[in-house]
């Protein structure tokens, strides 16, 4: 019985006695795959082939198929395939430029897959040859610019993106990659700042862009003069640079609505119905199965602006109206979208601030907003490798932001309020906050929360320590401008000293399991030395007299925390083990905290005495502090209003280097065939003039 073939190539019906018929385009494929010139018996080959439709799996899958040196006997038919279609670029009929793009495409990867082998041939060598590759690379990176930066069919401009992703991300690590030495030497930066200016081309093509942005400012970062790195820092266009923030908040602002989806399907679920029943208990399970793609490309292409331009820092606080809250588009959604690559990307029906009208009854939002909700959902599972990754590279951001004057300055702005509702975990122990009941406040609240939120939630076996690091670090570089600036914030600092005494207990109760991890006394000391931060100039910035007290009502209330806390490094630097020097800094940087127990414990068991009571309530116990100031004496601790600014090329280049690759994987893995396919262009260009 006859069967129809489409595999491979194959096409029409079958039978036993007859053997299936190829597509043209695929006896020509065969043609190339020979030692013969195709153009030799055929002068109008290769005008030919550039009007048939490409079949990408055929083609990339007879370049994997064969070995390295079978692939250098067709070497010179390969490097002819690449200079054709470089040409075909330069064409004026459309459907020829789509078909070079997509053989482009397949070349690359076909050909970049035998890098692997043993053989050892060059690349470049083998798709354009040496003699020829610099004047090819720069044709062939022009022609792609042009049709970013040309008015004609966003398809193109789509399939051009596309190529170029294939073309850095073919390798896992970009870094090896030597054919981005022709795209660093032919630019195309400025290609992508035009897509990300015009709300347009944006709206289209600017995900890609930002990704392809973000992957080659890392190409040879730490080896060699990157000219992306140096043309990004020094980008101050007002529009290219909100584009850019639009584009990352739009692709945030998706995964914080994929995540809320999911969590409301969870709560109105069946699972829901029965927690309700049984209790509580199944609580932290259950939403632990809450999970969405992170997407670490455009949190790096995020990074990537905040550290390396100062004028980006503006657009973080770039309001806009709350994502998500209107999907009309203002101009008709073109007939072929593409869909955008990279992990999670977003939808369509999201809409840059530019084209969206602001009303006074819709919550206002901003980058920094969407950043700081995304940054507490991934944050909450450290467990997952991605979502540590992604947390890592979120409290690294919000370290650069913490660093930026200008970012302080909006930040702690008491006239730029907002309502930032984080996600937070659910646990046993406390009820889940009401969205409605949350108040305006300046932005440092909300990142004050998350790093508060962070603190409470991961104590655990498999202890974050590089995260707690970070954390803490972010917490004392606002505070050192809130020092330096006299910024008296309302906050409820007790939250922050709660945590960071649990945290302190947390390290206590589980000194043997962490030590044989962690050195915890570099933690420890970070965390006492803010308390010694709030102890020595809380006076400049906390917001009242009454919150100093309150300061020292909490250490004299959880008084035997700090004490255990000084016996155990006490013990550990009296001893000649491997933790003397760390744990006597944390000896000597207790000293303050340790004289006002002494000095104010006396005086409260004193107070109690004399009045018969058993129990002091806190109003007593805050007038006892008020009234025994004076003859407190407290030593001057030096450099606690100073820290180590950030540095990514001695710290955090193994990081670095290892997210990039996780992200070129992605980037490749998502760049699949069906994003490539032909059906929906050839609509766009059905007719050849």
């Amino acid at each position: 019985m006859a069967q129809t073939e489409k595999k491979g190539g194959l096409l029409r019906k079958s039978s036993a006695s007859k053997k299936p018929l190829k597509e043209k385009v695929v006896l020509m494929y065969d043609e190339i795959f020979t030692t013969e010139d195709p153009s030799k018996c055929n002068p109008r080959f290769w005008e030919e082939l550039f009007l048939m439709k490409v079949n990408l799996e055929y083609l990339e899958g007879k370049l994997e198929a064969l070995d390295g040196e079978e692939l250098m006997k067709i070497k010179d038919n390969i490097n002819c395939l690449f200079q054709h279609c470089i040409q075909a670029l330069g064409e004026e009929h459309p459907i020829r430029v789509v078909n070079a793009l997509q053989t482009l495409c397949a070349l690359i990867r076909g050909v970049h897959q035998k890098n692997k082998s043993t053989s050892g041939f060059d690349i470049i060598n083998m798709l354009v040859g040496f003699d020829k590759a610099e004047l090819c690379m720069k044709n062939l990176m022009e022609s792609l610019d042009s049709l970013l930066c040309a008015e004609g069919s966003e398809s193109l401009k789509s399939l051009c993106l596309k190529l170029l992703l294939c073309l850095v991300t073919v390798t896992d690590n970009i870094s090896q990659n030597t054919i981005l030495e022709y795209v660093m030497i032919n630019s195309i930066f400025e290609a992508i700042l035009q897509i990300l200016s015009s709300p347009l081309s944006r709206r289209e093509h600017g995900y890609d862009a930002v990704v392809l942005l973000a992957l080659l400012v890392n190409y040879r970062k730490y080896e060699s003069v990157n000219p992306y790195i140096v043309k990004l820092s020094i980008v101050d266009d007002e529009a290219t640079l909100n584009g850019m923030g639009l584009v990352i908040a739009q692709a945030l602002s998706e995964y914080n609505r994929q995540y809320k989806d999911k969590e409301e399907e969870h709560q109105t679920g069946f699972f829901s119905a029965l927690t309700n029943m049984v209790g509580s208990m199944f609580i932290a399970d259950a939403d632990e199965k809450i999970s969405v793609q992170t997407n670490e490309a455009i949190l790096l292409a995020l990074y990537e602006a905040v550290h390396l331009n100062r004028n980006f820092i503006t657009v973080l606080a770039q309001s806009h109206p709350e994502m998500g809250l209107m999907t009309t588009p203002t101009s008709p959604v073109p007939a072929t979208p593409v869909t955008p690559l990279g992990t999670t990307p977003p939808s369509s029906d999201v809409i840059s601030s530019a084209e969206l009208p602001l009303d006074a009854d819709v919550q206002t939002s901003n980058l920094l907003i969407t950043f700081l909700k995304y940054s507490s959902i991934v944050m909450q599972d450290t467990k997952d490798e991605h979502r540590l990754h992604s947390g890592k590279l979120c409290l690294i951001i919000l370290t650069c932001i913490a660093e930026d004057q200008y970012a302080n300055a909006f930040l702690h702005d008491d006239n730029m309020n907002f309502r930032v509702n984080l996600h937070r975990m659910p646990m046993r122990h406390r009820k889940k906050a009401a969205d409605k009941n949350l108040p305006c406040r300046p932005l440092v609240c909300a990142v004050l929360d998350l790093m508060v939120e962070f603190i409470v939630t991961h104590m655990m076996k498999e202890f974050p320590m590089d995260l707690y690091v970070r954390c803490i670090q972010i917490v004392h570089k606002l505070l050192c401008y809130q020092k330096k600036c006299r910024v008296r914030l309302h906050y409820t600092w007790r939250e922050l000293w709660s945590a960071l005494i649990n945290l302190l207990k947390f390290l206590m109760s589980n000194e043997t399991v962490l030590l044989a991890k962690h050195n915890i006394f570099t933690l420890a000391l970070m965390v006492v030395n803010l308390f010694n931060m709030f102890i020595t100039y809380g006076d400049t910035f906390l917001p009242t007299p009454s919150s100093y007290d309150e300061l020292y009502y909490e250490i004299i209330r959880m008084h035997q925390n700090f004490d255990n806390l000084y016996s155990m490094v006490l013990r550990l630097s009296t001893n000649a083990g491997q933790w003397k020097e760390p744990a006597s800094k944390v000896t000597h940087a207790l000293v303050n905290i340790r004289a006002i127990i002494n000095h104010f414990n006396p005086k409260i068991e004193s107070y109690a005495a004399v009045n018969h009571i058993s129990q002091l309530s806190e109003d007593q116990v805050l007038e006892v502090v008020r009234s025994n100031y004076d003859t407190l004496t407290l030593k001057l601790q030096d450099g606690l209003d100073q820290y180590e600014r950030y540095s990514e090329q001695h710290k955090e280049a193994a990081f670095f280097k290892e997210l990039v690759r996780s992200i070129s994987i992605n980037v490749r893995k998502n760049l699949a065939f069906n994003t490539l396919s032909q059906e929906l262009l050839l609509k766009e260009f059905s007719t050849i003039s």
